[in-house]
């Protein structure tokens, strides 16, 4: 029997990281200690290495949103097609017309009208690794 167990454990790769559930953020301050805490744990476990990190929101209502802030300070959305809802929300914060496809580029200084955009509208968040944010594809608003 124990064999059984540990045969599947060593099949099934268990995933590095775990959605959390989202908890709406109110304000500002909110926002802001949500960035620090979340700046801390890609520190904590993401190897310098890496690329392709950061946060990726599911959607309650459908779809998911890869986020990740550049070295030169930009805000890269990768918006899957199944959340493509939200654009409007975005384009708001933008204040720009949605672009060709699921990427979005955003200046840094929308980050907290971004994520106080989305609060509400956030299922769960987890951090990622590796996800590919459509290098050459981007269009800067």
């Amino acid at each position: 029997m124990q064999d059984a167990v540990d045969a599947e454990n060593n099949g099934a790769a268990k995933p590095r990281f775990r959605p959390v559930p989202w908890s709406a953020l109110e304000s500002p301050a909110d926002v802001e200690l949500w960035i620090e805490e979340h700046n801390l744990a890609l520190k904590e476990h993401i190897a310098p290495h890496e690329t392709g990190y950061g946060v990726c929101f599911t959607l309650a209502e459908g779809g998911t949103i890869h986020m990740q802030t550049s070295a030169d300070g930009a805000i890269i959305l990768d918006v899957d097609a199944e959340a493509d809802w939200v654009a409007p929300l975005i384009a708001a914060v933008a204040q720009a017309e949605p672009p060709q496809g699921a990427m979005w580029v955003l200046p840094d200084d929308k980050l907290v009208q971004l994520i106080m955009g989305l609060s509400s509208l956030i299922a769960t968040s987890t951090l990622v690794a590796g996800h590919h944010f459509g290098r050459g594809q981007r269009r800067r608003y």
